[in-house]
């Protein structure tokens, strides 16, 4: 049977599809964050209390915000044992102005109960970070990533919009979820530190190009495997001359879904980056 002019031809969709484009993807993905990534005060360190400190600090909060405050707040309370014998009045008033104040409460809580009960270490895996005050599932494992280099994928919003975009787009939600911890399993290299960079070079890519209101998929390296994009792309081919001679019709929304790609609904994990 033959193919229908301008039909488009959607990708596979499931694992098979993952592991067709896994290798090309995280090629693709390192090179560009050798080239692109920022230099950030928390990516020049592995001291897990300062991991800690920026992880609780970026939730829900953008970055340019949290590096003001993540150097005043290490230059006052330098080590956790600092942190910990602090009185909570000081620490919220470090933490004055950066807003959610929970946060400061949960992490000098944490602080004295490592420092009190574990001898002041932070302990490396996420089931163990995880009975920490404060810390839920996304956050223990970013410390363990980014603290310890164990091989775990934190999956916040970043993250989760950028595997649903490239590898699961017609997934429905009920799905969705345990497809993106499956996915981002399969993704990640093998040895602590090529994960370490995998994962902070996804979490860029959602925060600089991947974005979740107008996604800038024309400098996106890896929109040759995104099923979104390509489907995006299709879309436009397929449109009659009349339709694309006609840019200008439609709503702002469904001209920016056009151009980057369809909004997507935010995956679960903190907001940040």
């Amino acid at each position: 049977m033959g193919t229908k002019a301008n039909s488009v031809q959607v990708a596979p969709l499931g694992e098979h599809y993952l592991q067709l484009h896994a290798r090309a993807f995280r090629r693709s993905l390192l090179r560009w964050f050798g080239r692109n990534g920022r230099d950030l005060p928390w990516r020049r360190t592995r001291d897990p209390y300062h991991i800690m400190v920026s992880e609780f600090m970026l939730q829900q909060t953008q970055v340019v915000r949290v590096e003001g405050y993540y150097h005043r707040f290490l230059a006052r309370y330098p080590t956790l044992e600092d942190l910990a014998s602090a009185s909570p009045a000081m620490v919220r008033e470090s933490w004055e102005g950066l807003g959610y104040y929970r946060r400061a409460v949960n992490l000098h809580r944490l602080a004295q109960e490592v420092v009190q009960n574990r001898a002041g270490v932070i302990p490396s895996e996420t089931e163990e970070l995880r009975r920490l005050p404060g810390i839920g599932r996304y956050t223990a494992a970013a410390v363990a990533s980014f603290a310890f280099e164990r091989e775990v994928t934190p999956i916040d919003t970043n993250v989760g919009r950028v595997l649903r975009r490239v590898f699961h787009s017609r997934a429905r939600s009920r799905a969705l979820a345990r497809r993106l911890e499956r996915s981002a399993e399969m993704l990640l290299p093998r040895g602590g530190r090529k994960a370490w960079m995998f994962n902070q070079a996804i979490m860029e890519l959602g925060a600089l190009v991947c974005t979740a209101r107008v996604p800038h998929c024309g400098i996106c390296p890896v929109r040759a495997m995104c099923q979104t994009a390509v489907r995006e792309a299709g879309r436009t081919t397929s449109a009659s001359p009349r339709q694309r001679a006609q840019p200008g019709q439609g709503s702002p929304q469904s001209r920016r879904q056009s151009a980057g790609g369809p909004a997507v609904r935010r995956s679960s994990g903190p907001l940040h980056r």
